[in-house]
């Protein structure tokens, strides 16, 4: 393989994982659809609380084991420790039974306080113990998966999300109706509505729990016929060191400590928000019934989108930890800038359109998905806090580089630092200026563009590196900026003579035309990337013909 391809490989591996990432959003996005309408905006509000409890006993179980499984087996495999490697994988599967187990028992048998005396939202309890095992199950599934990116083969992880969202979306929708029905039929008068809302949530968290077990099983499944390839390549290993399990463990727990560290900070801001939410909304005299519906709302449709841009920026930051660390064997500096620019340049070419898109055009996409609700609230919310986006996929992959690096502690210190400013400005945004559920989008940016300015000056001063701005940000934006005054006159124009359904249609079509486009037209991408990109050829040849092309790189 040409230095070329190696230098690449990731990025191919990267696509493949971030289109089964852009496929599970996609197909998570049409099942929201059925699923929001089934449990209204308490339902939701229920059901998105419960995700936060969950997305932190992640973090503290599972998250990090990808990562940390990926990071160790690749470096070993990189340089034939292949018995070394399988030690890896062995004792992380440990870890994660022990831990994932224990957590499972402790959200399960304390859902009652969570939901209760944390929460505040006692209804909740019902959907907190039906998720709970899948804590278990995700543990032992991220292991699997963290050994196969290890390797360089993102396809068994891929494959897996795709079965695994699909089974959630089917089993969610039909076990959100059918329970709804259930708690409706347990109580009368104005507690129906609310059984009704609870016990739907719990089903929706059913497919959760089903979809997850599906996918444990195929990849225990695909492991097992790795076997015998796995027992070839470990008894042609003649390395002499051959690392005690004890050993094992101190690395594992040392790479995986300030990975759990970071991640929890990083993604506790969610818990923080809705918890603060919650409580300072309650002593402001707001009832609980509509600080829960506006929490469905954050979480039902602005987290829904956003987290698509955002699952590219996962899966790319995926592939990119176990390829970077190889790199740091060979000790090639530049390569190692290149890698973490590709990468960087890739996620926001994504990025910069999407957070456009949701400032540009908040509104008709969410009526075109939700039809039934009214969107007011939440198209302000996206509009408003678009733009974290393009602070949260960077930050993203800035904090894998530093990770790949070896600077684990770093993206703990940033994301605390960060978690705090985070915090002040959103108390201030919500006790002072009475910003009520606008504040949390905006604490947001506040959030991201923290992390990201700090992973920056980290990056500089450990390994020198400098991100490119001109194609990563300036030309980007230019093009966002340019899709979105076309995506908005092609709105309001069909918007006159077609109806509001169909303009949405035609003004994102519109868009994303005219953003890779202008994209093109401004040399943002170079003739030798539209090459390496699916259907490259024909992107080319259309190029040329509408004068497009500006020629290789420079």
């Amino acid at each position: 393989m040409s230095s070329k391809n190696k230098g690449t490989n990731f990025l191919a591996q990267g696509t493949i994982l971030a289109a089964a990432a852009m496929i599970t959003k996609v197909v998570g996005l049409a099942y929201r659809i059925p699923l929001t309408n089934i449990m209204g905006s308490e339902g939701n509000g229920y059901y998105g609380v419960v995700f936060q409890v969950y997305s932190l006993a992640l973090m503290l179980t599972s998250y990090s084991l990808p990562m940390a499984v990926s990071k160790l087996v690749s470096a070993r495999v990189s340089t034939g420790q292949y018995k070394n490697a399988y030690r890896v994988f062995k004792g992380a599967m440990s870890f994660g039974i022990v831990s994932g187990g224990i957590v499972t028992a402790i959200v399960f048998f304390g859902a009652s306080f969570i939901s209760e005396h944390i929460l505040k939202m006692g209804m909740s309890v019902y959907a907190l113990r039906v998720l709970a095992p899948c804590i278990l199950i995700v543990a032992i599934l991220g292991v699997l998966r963290g050994f196969f990116q290890g390797y360089g083969t993102m396809i068994p992880t891929a494959v897996s999300q795709v079965a695994e969202q699909l089974i959630n979306a089917i089993v969610s929708v039909v076990g959100a109706y059918l329970l709804m029905r259930t708690g409706q039929a347990m109580a009368s008068g104005a507690q129906k509505e609310t059984y009704g809302a609870a016990f739907a949530a719990a089903g929706a968290t059913l497919g959760t729990v089903i979809g997850a077990l599906t996918a444990l099983l195929f990849l225990l499944f695909v492991f097992g016929a790795y076997r015998t390839r796995l027992k070839r390549q470990m008894r042609r290993d003649r390395t002499r060191r051959q690392e005690s399990m004890g050993q094992v463990y101190k690395i594992l727990l040392l790479t995986i400590a300030p990975v759990i560290l970071s991640a929890t900070v990083y993604n506790i801001c969610n818990i923080v928000d809705q918890t603060m939410f919650s409580n300072i909304m309650a002593a402001q005299g707001m009832a609980e019934k509509e600080y829960t519906s506006l929490l469905g709302m954050l979480n039902g449709q602005y987290d829904t989108m956003t987290n698509i841009p955002l699952s590219v920026a996962s899966a790319l930051a995926a592939s990119f930890i176990p390829s970077l660390v190889a790199t740091i064997q060979t000790g090639n500096r530049k390569q190692i800038h290149s890698k973490i620019n590709m990468v960087s340049r890739f996620n926001m070419l994504i990025a910069i359109p999407c957070a456009a898109g949701f400032i540009t055009l908040a509104g008709p996409i969410l009526d075109l998905l939700y039809f039934t609700q009214d969107n007011a609230i939440p198209a302000l919310m996206l509009r408003i806090g678009g733009i974290s986006v393009v602070f949260f996929c960077l930050s993203t992959v800035t904090n894998a580089a530093l990770q790949g690096l070896d600077y684990m502690a770093k993206p703990v210190k940033n994301a605390a630092v960060s978690l705090v400013i985070h915090i002040v400005a959103l108390f201030i945004m919500l006790v002072v200026f009475k910003w009520e559920i606008y504040s949390i989008p905006i604490s947001k940016i506040v959030f991201a563009a923290s992390i990201c300015i700090l992973n920056a000056h980290d990056l500089r001063e450990t390994c020198g590196y400098i991100q490119e701005r001109r194609k990563t940000f300036v030309i980007p934006c230019i093009a966002a900026v340019i899709m979105g005054v076309i995506a908005l006159l092609v709105h309001l124009l069909c918007e006159l003579f077609i109806g509001p359904m169909a303009a949405a249609v035609f003004a994102i079509i519109a868009a994303v035309i005219a953003y890779g486009v202008s994209l093109v037209g401004l040399g943002g991408v170079t003739e030798e990337e539209l090459l390496a990109a699916p259907k490259g050829a024909l992107l080319v040849t259309v190029c040329r013909k509408l004068h497009l092309i500006r020629g290789g790189y420079r």
